[in-house]
């Protein structure tokens, strides 16, 4: 029968994973655990003036464009600095398909959090729509989604970083 110790310490592994246990979480850990907040979603007749808006009102990063009930695009602050700001458009005319990113890389809600990340570093995406079988959007992963989760998982080990981490933990006080 296992100690009170081997139980304490099996259970502070469980909660907190070592860097061997992190590809064991992150491939076994589906992005719909990770993703806190539904989708901002636009129909395709939506203009540029109110997919803004929208992201401003609810202070979100992205939002996803529907058309026929499947997702057609992804419009992201990235797209406000490269295609909207400095050029002269009417916001309240110019549908925000004109500046969208259309059909973008998408996942199912169940694929697991260690692919996801791989395809943000690798292609340098900041976001990705999660649809259902349908092709219908239901939710947005993000790459601040994915950082806070990997700061949950080792919470316990970077709040024990010293400050200056080249630094050893203790000195000696020789002479005081």
């Amino acid at each position: 029968m296992p100690s009170d110790e081997d139980v304490r310490e099996s259970l502070l592994d469980d909660e907190h994973p070592g860097p061997k246990d992190l590809e064991s979480v992150l491939a076994n850990t589906t992005l719909s655990e990770v993703v806190s907040q539904p989708a901002l979603i636009v129909n395709a007749s939506a203009t540029l003036g109110e997919a803004i808006a929208l992201m401003q009102r609810e202070r979100r990063a992205c939002v996803l464009i529907e058309e026929h009930g499947a997702l057609a695009g992804i419009f992201t602050e990235r797209d406000v600095l490269m295609k909207v700001v400095g050029h002269s458009i009417d916001l309240e005319r110019t549908p925000i398909t004109a500046s969208m990113t259309r059909d973008p890389f998408t996942l199912p809600a169940d694929a697991n959090v260690a692919f996801a990340l791989s395809k943000m570093v690798l292609e340098g995406f900041r976001h990705i729509p999660l649809v259902d079988d349908d092709g219908r959007p239901t939710a947005v992963v993000s790459m601040r989604n994915l950082i806070e989760y990997l700061g949950e998982i080792h919470s316990r080990d970077m709040l024990t970083i010293p400050p200056e981490p080249h630094q050893a933990r203790s000195r000696s006080r020789e002479g005081a």
